[in-house]
C-alpha cells in the first residue's frame, strides 16, 4: 500500500489545502478540484483510488456528481466519500442513501484523517 491517488473536490481553498497537506504527509498523492464539473472530469481522466467530495458546490450538488460518477463505467467502482459540514442527525444515512460510499465530517481531524481515507481504500480492495 502506498501512493494511492485521492481526488479532493471542494470549493473552499482552505479545506482543500488542509486535506491535501495532511494526505500528502501521510504518503498519498492528491488531485484537487474547486468545482463539481472539474471533479467529475478529473475523476474520469485520472481514475483516482478514492474521491472526497464536498456537497454544496456552486456548479453541481454532490448527489448529482455521484450519480454521474456511478453511471460512468470507468469511475463506477471508485468510492466517493461525502466530506461535509452537514452533521445533523440523519445526514450520514441521507448521503449514503443518495449514492455516496462514505461520509466524513468537516472539520477534519488531522490525526485521524489519513486513517479514515485509507479505510475506504481497504474496503474497496475487499470487494
Amino acid at each position: 500500500m502506498g501512493h494511492e491517488l485521492v481526488l479532493i473536490v471542494d470549493d473552499n481553498e482552505m479545506n482543500v489545502k488542509l486535506a491535501r497537506d495532511v494526505l500528502r504527509f501521510a504518503g498519498f498523492r492528491t488531485l484537487e478540484a474547486g468545482t463539481g464539473g472539474a471533479g467529475v472530469s478529473l475523476a474520469i481522466e485520472h481514475l483516482p483510488d478514492v474521491i472526497l467530495r464536498g456537497i454544496r458546490l456552486p456548479d453541481m450538488e454532490g448527489t448529482a456528481a455521484v450519480g454521474l460518477l456511478k453511471d460512468e463505467p470507468r469511475t463506477a467502482k471508485i468510492p466517493v466519500v461525502a466530506l461535509t459540514s452537514f452533521a445533523m442527525k440523519g445526514d450520514r444515512e441521507r448521503f449514503l442513501g443518495e449514492g455516496f460510499d462514505g461520509y466524513m465530517e468537516k472539520p477534519i481531524s488531522v490525526r485521524e484523517f489519513p486513517t479514515q481515507v485509507r479505510s475506504y481504500l481497504e474496503a474497496t480492495k475487499e470487494d
